[in-house]
């Protein structure tokens, strides 16, 4: 199981982010994740952690998930942006 960050310890780690994104979904689309994320741990005989993994490196937990819809987290996840991570476009 992965261990979701919290505010401080991002900030410890990687200094204060310039934005924070949160991630909301329905019932139903948490649900769909869920049963995919667990039929990646059950057809890898639990060698794979069953995680969402996107281009922007947010990993959602299974058991983020089944926080998330107890009520126990306000967002499904949470995407920091650094300085350094974002670019100006020039033309």
């Amino acid at each position: 199981m992965s261990q979701r960050m919290t505010l401080q310890e991002v900030i410890r780690e990687y200094g204060v982010p310039q934005i924070r994104l949160d991630i909301h979904a329905t019932k139903t689309e948490c649900l769909k994740l869920r049963e995919q994320l667990m039929a990646i741990r059950d057809l890898s005989q639990a060698r794979e952690q069953g995680y969402l993994d996107i281009d922007c490196k947010l990993f959602i937990d299974v058991d983020d998930i089944d926080r998330y819809l107890s009520g126990q987290l306000d967002t499904l996840g949470e995407i920091y942006a650094f300085s350094e991570d974002i670019k100006s476009f020039k033309e």
